[in-house]
């Protein structure tokens, strides 16, 4: 039982490891997201830091238009970036967590 539990902790370290370089590598998974029109351009990494933000001279010419472009866009960015994010680190400790009965925790 003790070499179980001394395995199991084995483990779950190394999963730990696999989730923090699996979140170093989201900072290099680029996700692109623009507005319907294409006058807002954002481009943001899986771990939601925001890398580039490119407009249209128009939006320049109407701070409410602006502001409201930048909060849409910035927001569908920040959703298909924590989609990413979640799957991915999902996928990894689902991976490492041993196999505990009624502890199916990732369905």
């Amino acid at each position: 039982m003790f070499g179980d539990m001394m395995g199991m902790m084995g483990k779950l370290k190394e999963t730990q490891q696999k989730v923090e370089d699996t979140k170093k590598r989201l900072n290099t998974v680029l996700i692109d997201e623009s507005s319907t029109d294409q006058k807002l351009k954002v481009t943001i990494t899986a771990n939601r830091e925001i890398k580039s933000i490119s407009l249209d001279d128009e939006l320049l010419q109407d701070k409410e238009m602006l502001e409201d472009y930048l909060v849409l866009t910035l927001n569908k960015a920040i959703s298909r970036a924590t989609q990413v994010n979640e799957t991915e680190i999902a996928a990894v400790a689902k991976e490492g967590m041993p196999n505990i009965p009624g502890m199916d925790m990732f369905k």
